[in-house]
């Protein structure tokens, strides 16, 4: 009886302890909950989070390089694999590789969404540059045509990162600050679209526009497009280590929010 009494003290003063953290404002918040973290954090500073908007900034803009740097220089890569039999076919073949990249991520672009909604946006995130960094690099190494497709179908598809960011975006900030933090995802998206391409068209085939620095013999006179691919990888690389400590918001993982009802 008295080991039964002092559990049953043990329960209520256990059940006495309030799950939940008063606001100021009558929000609860339930301890441990990510979500309710960021909501502390919000309103800790008002301001803009201009740190984690170099974060959706980067991100973006890291995910967009690949997509068109390759069209500047995609008509020459496909004459060099020697896959068209007449030159007025080359522009056929061209299509297919180009094209691969967009079919490969709208058809897992709803499976990132649902991913990141269950393991959180950081983890899809990262996932997703590393992706860019692997799969472009070896889209640059390409020897036959078929391994051109492969590596830009893989580089979209498992590359999802638009709407996990833009969701992240959204979530980092306070609501007077979301339509700026989805501006920045697109301003970030037209810019690596303009960068991308010159960026493809200025480092493609060099050891024909600058022999004086890179040889005919070199990796990138061997692989004449590598060299554009590899700046995008390694800035895609940067961006990956760097996003080790992005901030981790998780609105999907919260548990429950309530307002207080006034009495």
């Amino acid at each position: 009886m008295e080991e039964q009494g002092r559990n049953g003290r043990a329960a209520a003063a256990e059940s006495s302890v309030p799950l939940l953290e008063k606001k100021a404002d009558g929000v609860l918040y339930v301890e441990g909950c990510p979500g309710c973290a960021v909501d502390r954090r919000k309103a800790a500073n008002p301001g803009i989070p201009y740190g984690t908007f170099i974060y959706v900034w980067t991100v973006t803009l890291c995910t967009a390089l690949p997509i068109s740097s390759l069209f500047p220089f995609l008509y020459f890569m496909i004459r060099d694999l020697h896959i068209a039999k007449r030159t007025e076919d080359i522009g056929f073949y061209a299509g297919f590789v180009g094209a691969s990249f967009m079919f490969g991520r709208c058809l897992t672009s709803t499976l990132w969404g649902i991913a990141a909604d269950r393991i959180g946006r950081k983890p899809v995130v990262m996932f997703g540059i590393l992706s860019v960094v692997i799969f472009n690099t070896l889209f640059g190494l390409s020897v036959t045509y078929w391994m051109a497709i492969a590596t830009r179908f893989l580089l979209g598809a498992l590359n999802g990162l638009l709407g996990p960011m833009k969701a992240y975006a959204i979530e980092v900030c306070r609501p007077e600050h979301e339509p700026l933090a989805l501006s920045l995802v697109s301003t970030a998206w037209g810019i690596g679209l303009i960068i991308g391409p010159a960026l493809g068209g200025y480092l493609a085939l060099p050891a024909e526009k600058y022999p004086n620095i890179f040889s005919p013999d070199s990796l990138f006179g061997r692989f004449p497009y590598f060299l554009p691919c590899l700046c995008t990888s390694v800035f895609a690389a940067i961006v990956l280590i760097s996003c080790i400590w992005m901030p981790v918001c998780d609105i999907s993982m919260v548990l429950v929010s309530l307002i207080m009802q006034p009495v």
